[in-house]
């Protein structure tokens, strides 16, 4: 087990503690999926993901329907994905995901988020070298398995990273990889509990308890944005 599992560890509970706020996030997930690839999960596979993973975070049936509902008016947001990079106080390197539909407005939050914690914003692209993108899948450990035999098949497909977590398969691969692993996986008859992108550091940088909390605030701070759908940072 690498990095990409002690990064899942440490960040499992930190992100979407709140249900609320979970749902908020799932319900423009699945408006953006349906608007980029229509509302039929059968033919839209990102969408046929995210409604597994609204599932497995016991969000009701109604608020699916709904937010696809949504996604089909007329009057619906349009919503964007815009991510913000920058520093922390302390030379934390942070990455904010956001998905808005007012840009305007999440810019000036996020800028603010920064500067009034003693960080600064940057420019996009400016922390890739810090972060390396990849896709995570949760899936349904299988009866007669062999993860070994599943491991040299997936290779094929991008993977990087497999292991068994509390009774579940943890696929972990590059971004680019995504398509391809979850064709392999659904015409193979997996059941894909969950799905996710994140940004793993290639290097995490040590506080003491007092700067950590300086940071904290920070985080804490773009937790509470609904605009902002992930935080990444290189913090141990």
């Amino acid at each position: 087990m690498g990095r990409a599992f002690e990064f899942r560890k440490a960040r499992k509970m930190k992100r979407w503690g709140n249900m609320a706020r979970v749902f908020t996030r799932l319900g423009k997930d699945i408006e953006m999926a349906v608007k980029a690839g229509g509302p039929d999960p059968t033919m839209n596979p990102k969408l046929r993901l995210l409604i597994q993973n609204a599932k497995s975070e016991n969000m009701p049936k109604d608020n699916v329907e709904r937010a696809i509902k949504r996604a089909v008016s007329k009057d619906s947001a349009d919503y964007k994905e815009v991510v913000y990079e920058g520093y922390a106080p302390h030379g934390i390197a942070v990455v904010v995901e956001t998905a808005t539909d007012n840009p305007t407005r999440t810019v000036g939050n996020v800028r603010s988020y920064f500067t009034r914690n003693g960080g600064s914003l940057g420019t996009m692209g400016m922390l890739d070298f810090l972060f390396e993108r990849k896709c995570s899948f949760k899936v349904g450990l299988k009866e007669g398995i062999v993860l070994e035999e599943l491991e040299l098949e997936l290779i094929d497909y991008g993977l990087e990273e497999i292991f068994v977590d509390e009774g579940e398969i943890m696929i972990y691969a590059e971004f680019t990889s995504f398509g391809p692993i979850q064709k392999y996986l659904e015409d193979n008859h997996f059941e894909i509990k969950s799905f996710a992108f994140e940004r793993i550091p290639n290097d995490v940088k040590t506080l003491t308890p007092e700067e950590q909390a300086d940071v904290e605030k920070m985080l804490e701070r773009m937790d509470d944005d609904d605009d902002i759908t992930n935080v990444f940072h290189n913090m141990r």
